[in-house]
């Protein structure tokens, strides 16, 4: 059976999500981008215009031969031929699509983050726990970005040893390919926005943390999360408050034991492997963290397993947000 797939929300990340569908299919997975909907009609005329702070692996136009395409998310989800959707909206939207996208019948992927509320997640995984033969998967991108995935593993396994120390670095300038960006209570500043992504990876690879400071505020922040019972130290520092022009920064040291692994993502190779006096390029599969995360979705309901990423999993990140915010953040 192939998968027929809508996407709500033809910004940067909904256009993103349709190419590594289109690129899903073309690799053979069982999936096809059957719909797209946008409520304005200038973006769905312009979908090749749409940027954003990272590069799509994709010099190519979006290809919407055969695709259908909705004036918004009403028409979209009244499609009876969908199997699945993916939500790229708004934040505040996410939460109430994904569900009604579920009492359809639909497979959801619904974009980080999945609300600014633990709470309101929360809402969406007893959502999600009343349809159990369907998935609904958040798009922690970072979770399957290969040199992430490769550094998780090398985590949980052990090959060199337990962590000491782990530092993430995600900067950027301001966001500008959508006014959306303007309200920081729609988007929960680069806290909610941007650093998500590693709070995200850290809760995933050590677990909550025993105790966070955090300093800086919600548009440019640093946190230090004590593990009593695993590394000497965590480090995280996210922000979006450099000159434009800046360019985006994306970065982790991990010191294991025997080894230090070292990603950047302006170098070319952008992952290094540092043990016994010198440094090795890592290979890792040719893909991005969007075209590997849809087809671990695709995969999923093809097999009928759990989603790699659950609601209840954001839902504990979230509050580890709001954990941070109330740690020591300053306003403005």
């Amino acid at each position: 059976m192939t998968l027929r797939i809508g996407v709500i929300g033809m910004g940067f990340m909904g256009t993103t999500h349709a190419r590594a569908f289109r690129d899903a299919e073309a690799a053979g997975l069982p999936c096809r981008l059957a719909a797209v909907a946008d409520q304005s009609p200038e973006r769905l005329a312009n979908l090749d215009a749409e940027s954003g702070n990272l590069a799509t692996a994709s010099d190519r136009g979006l290809d919407l031969t055969g695709v259908t395409m909705h004036a918004g998310a009403e028409a979209l989800l009244a499609d009876d031929t969908l199997d699945a959707v993916s939500i790229c909206t708004p934040t505040g939207t996410h939460v109430d699509l994904a569900i009604r996208a579920l009492k359809q019948g639909l497979h959801v992927l619904v974009e980080k983050p999945v609300a600014l509320a633990a709470s309101e997640v929360e809402r969406l995984a007893d959502a999600a726990a009343a349809h159990p033969a369907l998935i609904c998967m958040p798009a922690m991108c970072m979770r399957f970005w290969p040199e992430w995935a490769w550094l998780h593993a090398a985590i949980i396994d052990g090959r060199f040893g337990p962590v000491r120390t782990a530092t993430f670095q995600r900067l950027a300038s301001p966001p500008t390919w959508s006014d959306f960006y303007r309200h920081e209570e729609q988007t929960g500043g680069a806290l909610f926005d941007l650093h998500v992504h590693d709070a995200d990876f850290i809760h995933w690879c050590f677990g909550p943390p025993d105790g966070i400071v955090s300093t800086g505020t919600i548009h440019h922040l640093g946190v230090l999360y004590r593990y009593d019972h695993g590394p000497a130290h965590v480090m995280a520092e996210g922000g979006w408050t450099h000159h434009a022009g800046f360019a985006f920064r994306m970065r982790y040291i991990v010191v294991f034991e025997q080894a230090t692994a070292d990603f950047d993502l302006g170098r070319d190779p952008t992952l290094l492997l540092i043990r016994d006096g010198e440094a090795e390029a890592v290979p890792v599969p040719p893909l991005n963290g969007w075209q590997a995360e849809v087809r671990a979705f695709v995969e999923a309901i093809r097999d009928r397993r759990p989603a790699p990423v659950t609601v209840r999993d954001a839902a504990a990140v979230i509050a580890m947000l709001e954990q941070e915010r109330a740690s020591g953040l300053r306003q403005g």
